[in-house]
């Protein structure tokens, strides 16, 4: 199935649209990270927007169920996104779903420093599923959701982007939203053989040849 095949399946699917209650199961804590894990408390979709006039942009993290350990990709990612994340909040809401449970998430995003951004746990809902970045078996598969609300409270579902490019190219389809990326293709030398990796870490060295 092509990825227009995919998109339009997944619409058809979807409905253009959803209820305030199709995801009232995310998972979250309120507190900063170095605060403490607790308590947890149980937000709607609808409460992730400040306002109606602002889109809700969601990247799905790839980090709980099949996907024991964080995706070094999407980490590489949501680094970039912590770095932008108060430029962003000038004009649209922000938020990272996963499925990993809210405190190991939190975890992970004490490793990582990301202190901007709003954490949010779905893996007791079906939001990942349905928007296509989890399978039946509970498989991970990172993808950046846009959504809207009307000024009468509907949400929209306004698009979901995933990375494959094909079937025999399953990455780059959301690289040019990362940094990394646009500085690496400047250069003569362009990507190489980078790759990200959890291995060394947020301190800025040199890699070991």
């Amino acid at each position: 199935m092509s990825l227009r095949e995919e998109i339009e399946t997944l619409a058809a699917r979807e409905g253009g649209s959803y209820s305030d209650e199709d995801f009232s199961l995310f998972n979250e804590f309120k507190a900063a990270l170095n605060r403490g894990d607790e308590p947890v408390t149980r937000v709607r979709l609808s409460e992730l927007f400040t306002s109606p006039d602002r889109s809700l942009v969601i990247y799905h993290l790839m980090f709980g169920k099949k996907q024991t350990r964080p995706c070094p990709m999407c980490t590489a990612w949501l680094d970039a996104f912590n770095g932008v994340a108060h430029h962003l909040a000038q004009n649209v809401d922000v938020a990272v779903v996963a499925a990993a449970d809210p405190p190991t998430l939190r975890e992970h995003a004490r490793d990582r420093g990301w202190d901007k951004l709003r954490l949010l746990s779905a893996g007791e809902s079906t939001f990942k599923y349905d928007l296509g970045s989890e399978d039946g078996e509970g498989h991970q598969d990172s993808t950046v959701s846009v959504f809207t609300q009307d000024s009468d409270g509907t949400l929209r579902h306004f698009y979901s982007v995933h990375p494959w490019l094909g079937e025999d190219l399953k990455e780059r389809g959301i690289d040019e939203y990362n940094p990394i990326w646009n500085i690496l293709d400047l250069t003569p030398q362009g990507r190489g053989t980078f790759y990200a990796s959890l291995d060394y870490g947020t301190k800025v060295q040199i890699a070991k040849r």
